[in-house]
């Protein structure tokens, strides 16, 4: 057992999506549940599942990497993705919402945040809650029947841009950087004035 200055690393573990080697720590136990809730009980394909993709937030000229925890592919696009938060789930709605429209050119259309002991569901479209619970996490069924016209609008720039600074102020700034991997950089090539 080993400790570090943020977390407590009692060796490691195999991830149950990948097969690849992680610490295993409190927070990757609760993120490795929800994978095999989404396989075991949602009834997910784990090829249908993207873990730890790592996307750019900017704030002006600050830039930081953070990881979504599980992006679900339905067909081409991703229809669902997932964050692991510990603690109060309603405190992550805000950056979460922001980062599904993030990811990719479109809204992610089903934004849930999870603790691995209990789930919110929000529609990525309008920003309301749909479903409480590990239970209310849609199925691949309920998934795959999602309209492609009306469930994944694109994301304008200027959506796009107040987006990432929502998701920088709220996931980067103060937060844990063993569980941002933050990588804050400084430089006039990254972006305009803030």
């Amino acid at each position: 057992m080993q400790e570090n200055p943020h977390h407590l690393v009692m060796g490691e573990l195999t991830d149950y999506l990948t097969g690849e080697t992680l610490a295993d720590t409190h927070d990757e136990r609760f993120r490795q549940k929800i994978a095999r809730h989404l396989v075991q009980v949602c009834g997910y394909e784990k090829k249908q599942i993207e873990s730890r993709k790592p996307i750019t937030v900017k704030a002006g000229r600050k830039t930081a990497l953070l990881k979504m925890d599980f992006l679900v592919r339905t067909g081409e696009k991703t229809g669902m993705m997932i964050r692991y938060a510990p603690g109060s789930l309603v405190t992550r709605r805000l950056p979460n919402l922001a980062l599904s429209r993030l990811v990719y050119p479109y809204q992610i259309p089903v934004v849930v945040t999870c603790n691995g002991e209990d789930a919110e569901v929000i529609d990525g479209v309008t920003g309301k809650v749909t479903g409480q619970g590990l239970d209310d996490i849609p199925d691949r069924q309920t998934l795959m029947a999602l309209s492609i016209a009306a469930s994944f609008p694109p994301v304008s720039q200027t959506l796009h841009d107040k987006a990432s600074r929502i998701a920088y102020a709220c996931e980067v700034d103060g937060a844990c950087p063993c569980d941002t991997d933050v990588c804050t950089l400084e430089a006039d090539s990254l972006s305009g004035p803030a």
